[in-house]
């Protein structure tokens, strides 16, 4: 059986050292291609690329995997800049937005991640909250909480149940994208995940479930993809 072929967007960084190299590279963190692989896909790096080659990518693409990383630019969503948010990644955001137009427009099963959650909200039309407490514990360590699924959504058929998710993040949905709906909360209200009902497959989740061992949400845009 031919396993979905599933891109992943990824970094550009300057310096990137290995070996007796220390060259630019287009990085994403292994546990990302891992996931999708224990899953039943097949991976596929994307490293930003002009946005109007972002169609032809994902047209050879069965699913597509938003990672997360940086903050979305604050100009995107019409938002003056707060202090606590981090430095634009202009070239990722253009490049991203264009993968997730492109993606919705193409009926592509697509996954947004932390960050790819986010944007996925900007790309519909929504904002974000710049900053909150308590869904980070300290800088580069992976905290934890629980997530309950909102019934009868696309999530919760996937996971029915409330887990405890890997999380690292200070920034979260605020108005929703249009479409949009909540599928999953924190237990102080905070969204934990959004979706777009019906089709196509569209989810995005707040957590780091590639930093877990509960490979559900994968396995439903790999199976969305299939």
């Amino acid at each position: 059986m031919t396993r979905p072929l599933i891109g992943v967007s990824t970094y550009l960084e300057p310096g990137a050292r290995w070996g007796v190299w220390e060259l630019d590279a287009a990085l994403l963190p292994a546990a990302y291609p891992r996931l999708v692989q224990r899953s039943g896909g097949l991976a596929a790096m994307l490293p930003p690329d002009a946005p109007d080659h972002a169609a032809a990518a994902v047209a050879r693409l069965d699913g597509l995997v938003i990672a997360g990383g940086p903050d979305v630019d604050p100009a995107r969503y019409g938002a003056e800049r707060d202090p606590r948010t981090g430095p634009p990644a202009r070239e990722r955001d253009a490049w991203e937005l264009a993968l997730v137009d492109a993606a919705l427009a193409a009926r592509v099963p697509l996954l947004g991640v932390c960050r790819g959650m986010q944007l996925l909200n900007v790309a519909l039309g929504g904002t974000l909250v710049q900053h909150l407490d308590g869904h980070a514990e300290a800088v580069g360590v992976f905290g934890g909480h629980a997530v309950k699924p909102v019934p009868g959504t696309r999530y919760a058929r996937a996971v029915p149940e409330e887990v405890t998710v890997p999380t690292y993040h200070h920034q979260s949905v605020d108005r929703l994208g249009t479409g949009l709906v909540p599928s999953a909360h924190a237990a102080d209200g905070t969204v934990e995940a959004v979706e777009l009902p019906g089709s196509p497959w569209v989810l995005g989740v707040q957590w780091h479930p590639e930093m877990g061992d509960d490979l559900r949400v994968m396995r439903a845009l790999v199976e969305a993809a299939g």
